[in-house]
């Protein structure tokens, strides 16, 4: 009886004595406000930097915990302990670029204003943990501040996926599976990556520089919110669920927006190695280096229980072996400076002039992502890749090089200035749409013959055509008139295909059968306009047709190094095209009733439940959406299919967050999120704002405090939102 009243009155002082953790996350808490507007949006006020980066990650964990956590077991290499076996070779790709032990210690070597702002991220997540014991985490019971480093900027995580994982386990798990040089070939062809426009004063009525951000990313990837602090700090955007800086956005004085970068930033080396008894060795000039062995164990969830699979894994100087090929062993190197990236991720939204952020520029992290920039002071630039490092142009290195040859070696990176750069262009517009950047700025574009091939491999897109169209010869953009740029829904591939398709029925004898079966569709498709809506018909012929033509040639295509468009265009025959068409008018009489079904009652957005990977069902409540893939040109992209069970196509990716933003003495914004802010099925803004993405219907964004004034929800610190 005694050792139970002992017992319990321990138990009484651990909850009425918090622990030193609890103490200090209270203390902190004290310091934060986060006010709710009437999309849920949060806009956290801190005293300190640290303060405002404790309130918004708090927040985060509200809206969609699940995402912040699997974001960091993806980054970590842990997933495997939520989602088992299968994800244990996706792991092993983490592992081999990232090391907890490493980032353990360059968390301690870091600056202590970094160091502090990284305390207080791992701090507002536990805290969020600690108030709500009924959100269980998969894996991360307690976060750890050096983590954050493992999810530090926007590239590096996309450059390791460039390494294949079917060769990965080919090589390191020793089963003959079908091994391809990257996954890249065997991934849905929906493009991916961003619109970023930029407008100069010079085409402005307002006078002042305009800026579009307009990610294309999977649906629900990013949170909207806004992190201030009494320090100075001031950003609005969209942020990467878990990271703790916004990562598309502006602040009071200047605005950014990444778009995927062709820039060569990732090389394969083929190592000759020689094996003599148990020693592994690989040539490097005259010397024979030993080749760097380590074990990597991956925990994994199974039937009974966490099970453990350990890889001996190799390296180079070059960086770690992830296959075979033709028998070499092939290493890969890439941009792994966390600390930098962190520090330029973060250091970026505080900059007010193009001056500063030029600055944040030169740490040279944001290695695969090119930059649309606009500002108070009437500056518009395009910015290049951010890590290109210097390659001798004798060697291919879209290809693996020879490992043994110290000529394929890197050299330091390019500067700003030695790469691709826009600043102010006489146009008055420049942009990105995961092209090349040699059209960025029409006529004031930067020359492709001044640079090294491996300084970009995207070639013009559909897209790039598209946006050449909307801006050249425009004066006088506006908030309104930049989004409707945005938003045009001329389809520029169509514009070039469409044609060929009719000349190839026009070309056809009257015997063909296919001459009386498919004249409906053709005289619809010749009085077409090529603009998509949800009320076209022509627009569901069109990119049916466009998918069909695209499944049967891409391989052919890749063969001859051409694109699809042009193979389409110019090798495939009419028949081939004229039946094309009849196999899908034929599929939509078959599964919508006619083949004259508008866009909209096939192509639909739903947001049935707050999964990563979303389920979809005909029989549940969706919104028909007008604009179309971005393979075909559509600016605003919605990448959709078909899943199990469904015959209408469901959007998971493109448009996600779109924002314009106008700068001057103050700035002005609109903006709207794919469904909704918040992951949980039941919150009033779990899919709030799903009609407006689906039209496009941009809301005005509540900057500043008095734009708060009648449109906050509510108003809390964090731990007491109840």
């Amino acid at each position: 009886m005694k050792r139970l009243a002992l017992l319990l009155s321990v138990a009484l002082a651990s909850c009425t004595t918090p622990s030193p953790d609890v103490a200090r996350w209270e203390q902190q808490a004290r310091n934060v406000t986060i006010t709710r507007d009437d999309w849920g949006i949060p806009h956290v006020k801190g005293k300190t930097d640290a303060d405002a980066v404790f309130g918004m990650i708090y927040a985060q964990a509200e809206d969609d915990f699940n995402r912040v956590e699997v974001n960091y077991l993806n980054a970590m290499g842990r997933l495997a302990e939520a989602e088992g076996e299968g994800a244990i070779y996706r792991d092993l790709r983490m592992k081999l670029f990232v090391d907890p032990r490493g980032l353990q210690a360059q968390y301690a070597s870091s600056p202590e204003w970094l160091k502090t702002l990284m305390n207080a991220w791992a701090d507002g997540l536990n805290y969020y943990l600690y108030n709500h014991p009924q959100a269980k985490p998969r894996v991360i019971a307690r976060f750890e501040p050096w983590m954050a480093l493992s999810f530090s900027e926007g590239s590096i995580g996309g450059d390791i996926e460039d390494v294949s994982l079917r060769a990965l386990e080919a090589f390191y798990g020793g089963k003959q599976v079908s091994v391809v040089a990257t996954d890249r070939t065997t991934r849905p062809v929906e493009p991916t990556g961003s619109n970023g426009f930029a407008i100069a004063p010079s085409n402005s009525a307002s006078k002042h520089a305009l800026l579009l951000i307009n990610p294309h990313t999977s649906f629900f990837f990013r949170e909207e919110l806004q992190m201030t602090s009494d320090e100075g700090l001031n950003a609005y955007g969209a942020v990467t669920w878990g990271q703790f800086f916004v990562y598309q956005g502006f602040n009071e004085r200047a605005g950014w927006m990444h778009t995927s970068s062709g820039a060569d930033v990732v090389d394969e080396y083929a190592e000759t190695i020689v094996k003599k008894g148990d020693t592994l060795s690989y040539r490097y000039g005259k010397e024979e280096r030993p080749v760097t062995t380590a074990k990597i164990t991956i925990p994994y969830k199974s039937a009974s229980g966490m099970a453990t699979k350990e890889f001996t894994v190799y390296r180079t100087h070059h960086g770690p072996v992830v296959r075979e090929a033709d028998g070499k062993w092939i290493s890969v190197k890439l941009m792994n400076e966390p600390v930098k990236a962190l520090t330029q991720s973060y250091t970026r939204t505080t900059a007010k002039n193009y001056k500063e952020f030029h600055a944040t520029m030169q740490l040279h992290t944001n290695s695969s992502n090119n930059t649309i920039y606009a500002d108070g002071e009437g500056n518009v630039a395009y910015l290049h890749a951010n890590h290109v490092a210097r390659r001798d142009p004798r060697f291919d290195f879209t290809k693996p090089v020879d490992g043994s040859n110290p000529a394929t070696e890197w050299g330091p990176v390019h500067s700003v200035e030695e790469s691709p750069l826009v600043l102010n262009p006489a146009n008055g517009w420049l942009y990105n749409t995961n092209n090349w950047p040699y059209s960025a700025a029409g006529a004031d574009s930067p020359k492709k013959a001044n640079y090294p091939a491996y300084m970009e491999t995207y070639v013009e897109n559909p897209r790039g055509i598209h946006a050449i169209r909307v801006l050249q010869d425009k004066k006088d953009f506006t908030l309104q008139t930049l989004r409707d740029a945005a938003y045009d829904s001329y389809l520029t591939a169509f514009a070039d295909l469409v044609p060929v398709l009719l000349k190839s029925y026009d070309q056809a004898p009257a015997s063909n059968p296919l001459k009386a079966k498919l004249a409906e569709q053709i005289a619809m498709l010749r009085s077409w306009d090529y603009r998509w809506s949800a009320v076209s018909v022509p627009t569901t012929l069109a990119v049916f047709w466009g998918e069909e033509m695209w499944r049967s040639v891409r391989a052919d295509a890749e063969s001859e190094d051409m694109t699809v468009y042009d193979f389409i265009a110019k090798r495939t025959t009419s028949e081939r095209r004229l039946q094309a068409l009849a196999t899908v008018s034929d599929q939509l009489a078959a599964n919508f009733g006619s083949w004259k079904t508008p866009w909209g009652d096939i192509n639909r957005f739903q947001r049935l439940t707050g999964d990563i990977e979303q389920p979809f069902a005909d029989s549940g409540a969706s919104i028909p959406v007008g604009f179309a893939s971005s393979r075909w040109g559509s600016l605003a992209s919605f990448g959709a299919r078909s899943y199990k069970g469904s015959k209408k196509i469901y959007g998971t990716s493109g448009n996600s967050f779109v924002a314009v933003v106008e700068f001057g003495d103050s700035v002005r914004a609109l903006a709207v999120t794919a469904g909704g802010l918040n992951g949980v099925p039941g919150s009033k803004h779990f899919n709030d704002q799903a009609e407006r993405y689906a039209k496009g219907d941009l809301r005005e964004v509540y900057f500043y405090p008095n734009q708060l004034k009648g449109h906050t929800e509510r108003e809390y610190r964090p731990g007491k939102e109840k």
